[in-house]
């Protein structure tokens, strides 16, 4: 059986939210965690029983060089076990500097693939991210007034899509506005031709309901190469006849001690991290500086989470204000300090399992990233939904044990989000 869709997305969570989508829309969905090798039978084996399979790599921050190669690799093995059509995902805050990594990565894979045109959008309207002529809102408020004007590693202070994307590539940028997506698939694609004529390479589209991106689902059909956030993924399945399915999205019954790693500083995890922390739930937070200094900061965290697993979830957490990690940054460097975080939390994820934990939520592309590959996970099966954009996913341990893990992007979910994610899975097994 041919695979109907190959996506390439630029982090772990991100790659959980677009297949969380896919899912839900009745796809059958296998999520890799990077490229496979040639000679990885296992994954080509589960390819072949998917209708979409989503590659996760960890390429949104790193230079836009490595970021194109690892894409291309992903493209490479995605059409050799068959895709129709390829999907890049990025972040639905569009995260990006004026060097990448969206638009070289989209020109690559455009020259790839033989394609003189694709679209781009990162709207997601269930997690209030819209674009109105060519401007990304998040929420009520444009992108450049967010929290995301304040990231440490990809600050947005312009939310003119057109204007970022077109920094970022040598092809002329365009724009899809909502007039023609109003009209429908018909007049979307009477658009297309026009931009395409001028020479315009790619077009930002403008989406701020659901049936917008349906309608673009059905405009972009057969075109070679897709670029948008997880939102996209709700208008495409019907292409191939798919229809939503209530067995799509089961997994095992849960098991084992629950815990939460969190390395995202956004505004979003900030307030989780603050409301699990008011509810007087165990909590260990992680200083960078202090594990810079050689103490065994993971060695006290995993000693703290032992002596509290058994009452219920703990919290390990390096989430601070935008200030306190940038006079981290300062001290350290910044790609240092990120990276320093991410091998101290990965270590903690590996001990908390190796203790007994088996429900464990990550909050944060980067430590996701990070977490996964230090537990081997090497593919997960896509579970329900918790918020928009996040699903539990389910893993096998080398000991046989079924893992569930949920990976979450730093801007996804609501204050009570760790509490609920638990919560749900309990729910969902009952």
């Amino acid at each position: 059986m041919r695979i109907r869709l190959g996506c390439i997305a630029d982090d772990f969570t991100g790659a959980t939210d677009l297949a969380n989508n896919l899912v839900r829309a009745g796809m059958r969905v296998v999520q890799l965690i990077d490229v496979p090798s040639d000679a990885d039978r296992h994954a080509a084996r589960q390819a072949a029983d998917a209708d979409a399979v989503v590659i996760a790599l960890k390429s949104r921050t790193v230079p836009a060089a490595d970021a194109v190669e690892a894409s291309l690799r992903a493209l490479a093995w995605l059409r050799s076990v068959g895709a129709e059509q390829i999907y890049f995902k990025f972040c639905s805050t569009f995260d990006s500097t004026p060097d990448g990594n969206i638009g070289p990565v989209t020109e690559a894979l455009m020259s790839a693939l033989g394609t003189d045109f694709t679209v781009a959008t990162p709207a997601f309207p269930d997690n209030g991210r819209t674009v109105f002529k060519g401007h990304l809102f998040v929420g009520d408020v444009l992108l450049s007034d967010s929290g995301m004007r304040r990231h440490p590693l990809t600050p947005m202070t312009d939310s003119n899509l057109v204007s970022v994307l077109g920094a970022q590539t040598t092809r002329p940028v365009g724009l899809i506005d909502h007039t023609a997506v109003a009209g429908g698939a018909v007049a979307i694609r009477v658009r297309i031709d026009e931009l395409r004529a001028e020479g315009v390479g790619a077009a930002v589209v403008d989406a701020v309901t659901n049936d917008d991106l349906l309608r673009l689902g059905a405009a972009v059909q057969g075109l070679p190469l897709v670029t948008a956030g997880s939102g996209l993924a709700i208008g495409l399945p019907a292409n191939w006849g798919v229809k939503p399915s209530p067995t799509a999205a089961q997994l095992p019954p849960p098991a084992g001690h629950q815990a939460v790693v969190s390395g995202s500083v956004s505004v979003a995890t900030t307030g989780q991290v603050r409301e699990f922390l008011r509810s007087g739930r165990p909590a260990f937070g992680v200083d960078p500086l202090r594990v810079a200094a050689g103490e065994d900061v993971a060695g006290e965290a995993l000693a703290f989470a032992g002596a509290h697993l058994a009452d219920g979830p703990v919290l390990v957490h390096s989430t601070d204000s935008p200030d306190a990690v940038r006079a981290v940054q300062g001290q350290l460097g910044t790609a240092e300090a990120g990276e320093l975080v991410e091998r101290t939390l990965a270590r903690i994820a590996q001990g908390l399992v190796e203790r007994g934990v088996r429900q464990l939520v990550v909050a944060g592309g980067e430590t996701s990233g990070a977490v996964v590959r230090a537990l081997g996970v090497t593919g997960l099966r896509i579970g329900p939904q918790i918020d928009p954009g996040v699903p539990w996913c389910a893993t096998t341990l080398p000991d046989g044990d079924t893992l569930h893990i949920a990976l979450k992007s730093g801007n996804f979910g609501g204050p009570d989000f760790f509490s609920a994610s638990f919560a749900l899975l309990g729910e969902d097994a009952s």
